[in-house]
């Protein structure tokens, strides 16, 4: 599950809103926009604004966690994750390694299965929140594997928060 603990701060400093450039390139980088990114750190502050000088608005305890930059301007990121909450954070705590989570909008579990089919056997039924490791997604199936754990397999797109509808990528 996702460890999220709310920083204590001060009244927030305001800032203009920053707009890409470009559609969707990044300013800084050229890359798509949005994009999914995943977390390096075991611990990481996300910030009202984007530099040191803006208070805290969260701070992550998960390594691994996916999250969606939506924004860049100099060296930071604006990131957004799977609750909505949106903040800025330094590029350094980024990492392109595709990770995902189990739909956390789920009120069932996802089933992992050993094939990318429907009617294919049944892996483990995994928890909504649960962090995935994404090795490839066809558009409507991800090869997945369980953080900590060696299960692997396949897991319907569509339940993942950390691919995108219809993305392919391997």
């Amino acid at each position: 599950m996702i460890s999220i603990v709310s920083a204590t701060h001060s009244e927030p400093v305001p800032y203009k809103s920053i707009a890409a450039v470009a559609w969707n390139r990044g300013r800084e980088t050229g890359l798509p926009i949005p994009r999914y990114v995943s977390l390096k750190p075991q611990k990481a502050r996300l910030r009202v604004g984007p530099g040191t000088i803006y208070p805290i608005k969260w701070i992550y305890l998960k390594s691994g966690l996916p999250l969606e930059l939506i924004d860049e301007y100099g060296h930071w990121r604006q990131v957004r994750d799977s609750t909505g909450t949106t903040g800025w954070m330094h590029f350094a705590l980024l990492s392109g390694r595709r990770t995902g989570l189990v739909g956390p909008w789920l009120k069932t579990n996802a089933m992992l299965r050993s094939n990318p089919r429907s009617s294919a056997s049944v892996v483990a039924e995994l928890q909504p929140g649960v962090l995935l490791s994404l090795r490839s997604c066809t558009g409507a199936w991800c090869q997945v594997s369980v953080e900590r754990h060696s299960t692997r397999g396949y897991v319907r797109q569509n339940l993942i928060w950390g691919a995108y509808p219809d993305e392919v990528f391997q």
